[in-house]
């Protein structure tokens, strides 16, 4: 299982119109290959959404890929080229402890943490996180949780769910003052990034 996370800046004030042009399609998309979640931010970069697609293998979704855009008749991608300034696409793996993303209910509030860390310690990062994320789920949910092996920025991604703003900073404050919260990992990031998100209308994931 491979997931892309692909993450458009739009222009402003388009946040709508996209919405709109996205769910035009969104039907015939859906026919080749699940949409995993769908949002946009609300503190952080603004005029952002990040889409995550799931796909069996880099084979499975280049061929699905093919079959959406393939001529005459194209079922994907939307006509929103003339709202969009620029987008990111990266291919990730799911860390060994992650669930498959599915319909699920449980923000609406959800929080992007991007870490940097040195390839060579990812495999340390994944094994002391799987030792307590049972523990730190108690207190939240888990939506997501990504690496990839080729290094380079934000090459760890989370993504954390939370019912409002409020909750959010008293999970943060008991997770910090536990004995296991950050996991005993001995290296830090050397990036950190994060963006505060809400999930667009059409999001499988609310």
């Amino acid at each position: 299982m491979i997931y892309e996370i692909r993450t458009y800046y739009l222009k402003t004030h388009m946040l709508k119109t996209y919405w709109s042009r996205f769910t035009e399609k969104l039907t015939g998309r859906l026919a080749l290959s699940n949409l995993g979640g769908h949002w946009y931010t609300e503190v952080g970069s603004l005029n952002q959404m990040v889409a995550i697609w799931p796909y069996e293998s880099l084979q499975d979704r280049i061929e699905i890929r093919a079959k959406a855009e393939s001529y005459p008749n194209p079922v994907w991608p939307p006509e929103t080229e003339d709202l969009i300034v620029d987008m990111v696409s990266k291919v990730y793996l799911p860390a060994p402890f992650m669930e498959r993303l599915t319909d699920r209910t449980i923000g609406p509030l959800y929080e992007m943490r991007m870490y940097t860390y040195p390839s060579e310690v990812l495999t340390k990062v994944l094994v002391e996180w799987e030792k307590v994320i049972e523990r730190r789920e108690r207190l939240s949910p888990l939506a997501g949780c990504w690496y990839t092996e080729y290094g380079g920025i934000n090459n760890f991604v989370h993504l954390w769910a939370y019912k409002n703003f409020e909750e959010r900073l008293r999970v943060r404050s008991e997770a910090l003052q536990s004995d296991f919260w950050p996991p005993d990992i001995h290296f830090q990031p050397t990036r950190q990034e994060n963006k505060l998100l809400f999930p667009a209308p059409f999001s499988p994931m609310q």
